[in-house]
């Protein structure tokens, strides 16, 4: 990737990033002073909109904002909102009272920077992977797009990924990362790992594999470039990173095919590797995806990762700003 050219229009994936090891200094560079660029973002207005629940995409888009100078204005459109239509040349009868081409014009009127959080159905493949509300937002809001999770990605806690692996990681080396998949209760997005697959292909900065029982293969527009083991023992050998994620079937769309639980990393499980620092995204169900025993212990980043997702944030919008002024 070359020089960053602080002309950022949207954050939706890695593809947004001209230069991803210039971004992570950027983000370091925040957390060394937050406040440095605190007037960059005078009178200006960023909206976050919400159609799923968050904790630290939430707090930490809005500490970012702040520390940019700018104000953050959340609206749930889950629960304050009216239900948006977004099919073209549709008899609104139904239940849908607006149309995202009415909405988001407006929107855009009200903001400089609009952020956006949402899942996917795990109903429709082709529907989620087309990410129609974050395309149409763009189209029609005419305002740089930051994504705070979509049908198919999570940039911003990708990017804090490659952050936190970067701050930890001094070897004169490329580092061995392994992203696992985990147990969990009910089916749960492709987001994360797609991200991170993507993320860390794009980085170029590590050996990484990916390892899941058969028929959670992931879309291969995300994996290309991992090494895909079925073999999870075998795949954190020597790891210096253990991802840990879990996520329904891609193929068998949305589907929840095994409960295995010896899939959940153990301390066990961290005997094979080299020492392996412990990632998750957060939240996580202890003792189904990982043990209390690798949470609590020395080995877990998860405390870390959540922090530096204000850090990430404020490095996307500094960029984003810079491009508009």
């Amino acid at each position: 990737m070359g020089t960053l050219l602080y002309a950022m229009k949207n954050f939706i994936s890695v593809h947004d990033v001209d230069n991803i090891d210039a971004l992570v200094q950027k983000a370091i560079s925040y957390k060394a002073d937050p406040l440095k660029d605190r007037l960059l973002g005078a009178d200006k207005r960023i909206g976050l909109l919400f159609l799923n629940p968050s904790m630290r995409t939430r707090l930490s888009t809005q500490i970012a904002a702040r520390n940019l100078g700018m104000e953050a204005i959340v609206f749930n459109m889950d629960k304050d909102g009216w239900k948006l239509e977004f099919e073209e040349g549709v008899v609104m009868d139904g239940t849908s009272v607006e149309h995202i081409k009415d909405a988001a014009p407006i929107m855009g009127a009200y903001f400089d920077i609009l952020c956006i959080r949402t899942f996917p159905t795990l109903k429709n493949k082709e529907e989620d992977y087309n990410e129609v509300l974050v395309n149409q937002l763009i189209k029609y809001s005419g305002i740089p797009i930051v994504s705070l999770e979509s049908a198919t990605l999570h940039p911003l806690q990708s990017f804090t990924d490659i952050i936190t692996i970067k701050e930890v990681f001094k070897e004169p080396r490329k580092p061995r990362i392994a992203l696992t998949w985990a147990p969990h209760i009910k089916p749960i997005p492709q987001c994360v790992a797609n991200s991170f697959a993507q993320w860390v292909n794009a980085w170029g900065e590590a050996d990484f594999v990916i390892t899941h029982p058969e028929g959670y293969e992931l879309d291969t527009q995300f994996t290309n470039g991992a090494t895909i083991e079925h073999d999870q023992r075998k795949a954190l050998q020597e790891a210096d990173f253990v991802y840990v994620k879990n996520w329904s079937a891609f193929g068998d769309y949305g589907k929840v095919l095994t409960h295995d639980a010896q899939w959940m990393l153990t301390e066990e499980h961290l005997r094979a590797t080299n020492n392996a620092k412990v990632m998750h995204c957060l939240p996580v169900r202890r003792n189904v995806e990982l043990s209390d025993e690798v949470l609590d212990g020395a080995s877990s980043l998860v405390n870390l990762q959540g922090a530096n997702r204000v850090w990430a944030a404020q490095a996307v919008l500094s960029e984003i700003l810079n491009g508009s002024n």
